[in-house]
């Protein structure tokens, strides 16, 4: 009963986490690449994932999360409710909420103190990404998110060295962001994976990313495709430069899991501000309300988790 569990909870985080997550990272990459047979993003994509994947497993003994999970025991008995909180984040997704899955999936298996030290550090990480999507976007917007830079670019060359760019921001930014939340997707499974181990949950996260490509990222992509300009290019790969940066820097700070989600609705924030302040002052109040509405959504996920959290601990006591 145990193992059916544990591979059960594997499987159900696997594919809530990557299908709730997969907008933050690769949301950009499917909108401006719409045109691109399904099959190459999955490829591009996969060498990634499989290559940090295996890097971790190797440098860290087994450990394929980076040693984010170090805090977070695995309970010496897996007992049926600890499943309650995939299969919620699993529940989330198809209405298209975009919940942090640190909180959701973490928290089951956190005490308080670890709790407490990931919510912190998720929202300055919201704080640091707006304040910094927006002073950028501030300087760069009138250069490369107004109509005529962008129609320039469709009549130029430079179309093609900004497909190389983004590609390689995309790379850079889906390593971090799999450092960040391999710790999820694997909570259920052993701290030190066999080689047995590794390839086997390699071939179900693939599986899953084939599903996920091939529908285009499912019902939150709607949220990238609502911001001004995502599915330009140019635009998609700065954002995912600017995201790549600050989980590079503020993300690897200390081992302590964070709310990748937060960070990433927080940049679009900052971005979609800057862009309608300087270039669509009309607009300027409808990119208030999708701001509004992402946040309020993020924060419905988060009372969620912690609803989960609170129903298992009373749940322990019966």
């Amino acid at each position: 009963m145990e193992l059916f569990i544990l591979y059960t909870g594997f499987l159900l985080a696997a594919y809530a986490v990557i299908g709730n997550d997969v907008i933050q990272t690769l949301g950009t990459f499917l909108s401006s690449n719409s045109k691109t047979h399904w099959l190459y993003l999955w490829a591009f994509a996969s060498a990634i994932l499989s290559a940090t994947l295996i890097y971790g497993w190797y440098s860290y003994g087994g450990d394929v999360s980076y040693q984010r999970l170090d805090k977070v025991s695995l309970p010496e008995t897996l007992m049926w409710w600890h499943l309650l909180a995939p299969i919620t984040l699993l529940v989330i997704t198809r209405f298209g909420i975009p919940v942090s899955t640190t909180f959701m999936i973490l928290s089951v298996f956190s005490s308080q103190q670890i709790i407490e030290k990931m919510m912190l550090k998720s929202v300055y990480g919201y704080g640091i990404s707006v304040i910094t999507a927006f002073v950028l976007y501030l300087l760069i917007a009138q250069r490369f998110e107004s109509k005529s830079s962008i129609d320039k670019l469709k009549k130029t060359n430079q179309k093609r060295f900004w497909i190389i760019a983004q590609w390689g921001s995309t790379a850079f930014l889906w390593s971090q962001w799999l450092i960040q939340d391999f710790a999820n997707i694997y909570v259920f499974l052993p701290r030190k994976l066999s080689l047995f181990e590794l390839l086997g949950s390699l071939v179900v996260i693939l599986t899953i990313m084939a599903y996920i490509f091939k529908n285009r990222g499912g019902k939150i992509q709607e949220m990238v495709n609502q911001k001004v300009n995502t599915r330009n290019i140019r635009s998609a790969t700065i954002i995912d430069l600017c995201y790549g940066i600050i989980l590079f820097v503020y993300g690897n700070y200390n081992s302590v899991p964070m709310s990748t989600t937060w960070t990433f609705i927080g940049i679009l924030a900052g971005r979609e501000i800057a862009i309608n302040y300087l270039l669509n002052k009309g607009k300027l109040k409808t990119s208030y309300k999708l701001i509004a509405k992402d946040f309020a959504k993020v924060s419905i996920g988060l009372a969620i988790s912690i609803f989960i959290v609170y129903l298992i601990q009373f749940i322990k006591t019966i």
